[in-house]
């Protein structure tokens, strides 16, 4: 995307660098404030009304630095994982709101079209470059209800997608072919690249184009894409799924512009399960919703982290220099803990509980507790009889869990990473210590009571039958 009128620069620092980005010749205060606070804005009015996409996206994004060393905008996909949001602050204020809102609208949406159109020749290819800005900023005008580009300074920023198609037009006609209506040419995102593939002279990118778009300029490796904008579109297909209006318009629409001629695409979303939203299914392939969600909450709730260390060989040296000592971050906190309660009084199901402890397993550095209860708490192994059938306490289980009452004799004196409760949700509801470490799994028929509850919890319906 073109923001203002000169190209972007090739980066003066490390764009992985966090504390490199946060000392590159920093912005006034103020304006840094005003652009966090217009980016915050943004941010919201996403998840509320216009892309549950982006809102996803950018909540994923746990680090959103504002740094002069970008012109304009850019999300960083490195090697490790992690994906920051970087922002100029002078470029935001200047754009105001509506303005932040495309550009980040438009970010995300770059980083969702990477996920589909990963072949490396395609996006070598200028005319599917401008193709990409066409399609992004036609859908990004009618999504945010926009007549035109923002503008900076007084003008356009941005590849026009009106624009373009004149030019395809006139091309075509010059030469004797036939152009499609403009509502037919930006149908879906390989109709705009293979349509501008008919014209003689097709456009290539004009050195205004937003820093992403130059190789190499931002790291934006595959891996971390693909998992970043998966989890983002699954998050929002459950949402869609629950009844958000929004989140299905959208996915419908992204589903539409994307599978046209993309085998990639088309597998990508027949593995999310996305057929759903059309009244279809994908034949041969079993997709279980829950399962995707709990794999992407515990991903969030179980975090690496790092610990504090005193190096004490170089806090000699620093002694010895006159310096003071200080403390390195060096490997993960400690191994995650995660207690499972398993509510055997409902119709629970051996399928369930044996994926659980083989996707506990799988998790490297996890320590699990595994509870049945009924009235009571009962601790087990897996693999061990379970009992109960008596009524069922929520209470019970935090109380255990909390460490105010005791099992066995003996009181749970650890202090778990998240709590994942297994149950059919019939019981009076509880407000625990820590409700955003709450995981409630509900089965067929069960009350999802701990989403309407206050504080909401982390809450989704499984499915225990065999298939």
């Amino acid at each position: 995307m073109a923001y203002g009128e000169k190209g972007p620069r090739v980066p003066v620092v490390d764009l992985a660098d966090r504390r490199a980005l946060e000392r590159y010749r920093p912005a006034d205060s103020g304006v840094v404030e005003e652009a966090r606070r217009l980016k915050e804005a943004a941010l919201l009015d996403f998840g509320l009304t216009e892309s549950a996409v982006a809102s996803w996206l950018y909540a994923k994004c746990h680090h959103q630095i504002p740094t002069t060393a970008v012109d304009t905008a850019a999300v960083v996909a490195s090697g490790d994982g992690s994906c920051l949001l970087l922002y100029n602050p002078d470029f935001f204020v200047g754009l105001g709101l509506p303005g932040v809102k495309f550009v980040l609208f438009h970010e995300a949406r770059h980083l969702v079209h990477r996920h589909f159109f990963a072949d490396p020749d395609l996006r070598a290819d200028p005319v599917f470059v401008v193709a990409t800005e066409v399609s992004i900023n036609h859908v990004a005008l009618v999504r945010l209800d926009r007549e035109q580009l923002p503008l900076l300074d007084g003008r356009p920023t941005g590849v026009d997608p009106r624009e373009v198609f004149e030019l395809y037009r006139a091309d075509l006609l010059a030469h004797g072919l036939e152009p499609l209506p403009y509502d037919r040419f930006i149908e879906t995102d390989m109709r705009v690249y293979g349509e501008l593939k008919r014209m003689h002279r097709p456009p290539v990118p004009e050195r205004r184009l937003c820093a992403h778009l130059v190789a190499g300029a931002v790291p934006a490796d595959q891996e971390t894409v693909d998992l970043v904008a998966s989890s983002a579109l699954l998050n929002s297909l459950l949402a869609a799924r629950r009844g958000h209006p929004g989140a299905e318009r959208e996915l419908l629409d992204l589903m539409g512009r994307t599978e046209d001629g993309n085998a990639r695409a088309a597998k990508l979303w027949g593995t999310l399960g996305a057929g759903m939203l059309r009244g279809e299914t994908t034949p041969t392939r079993t997709v279980d919703w829950w399962q995707r969600w709990l794999v992407d909450v515990l991903a969030s709730k179980l975090r690496e982290g790092e610990r504090l260390v005193y190096p004490k060989k170089r806090g000699a040296l620093l002694t010895a220099l006159g310096q003071d000592p200080m403390l390195s971050r060096r490997g993960p906190v400690r191994d995650k803990l995660l207690v499972i309660a398993y509510d055997t009084s409902g119709s629970m199901s051996h399928r369930v509980i044996t994926w659980l402890t083989e996707l506990v397993g799988g998790i490297d550095g996890v320590q699990a507790h595994w509870l049945s209860f009924d009235a009571v708490v009962m601790p087990f192994t897996p693999g061990e009889r379970v009992y109960g059938g008596g009524g069922t306490s929520f209470q019970a289980v935090a109380d255990y869990v909390e460490g105010r009452t005791e099992v066995q004799g003996r009181r749970f004196e650890e202090t778990p990473d998240a709590v994942v409760v297994l149950t059919d949700g019939y019981a009076p509801p509880i407000t625990p210590a820590e409700p955003d470490k709450w995981i409630w799994l509900i089965t067929e028929g069960g009350d999802e009571w701990p989403e309407r509850h206050t504080p909401a919890m982390d809450c989704h319906r499984v499915t225990t039958g065999s298939r």
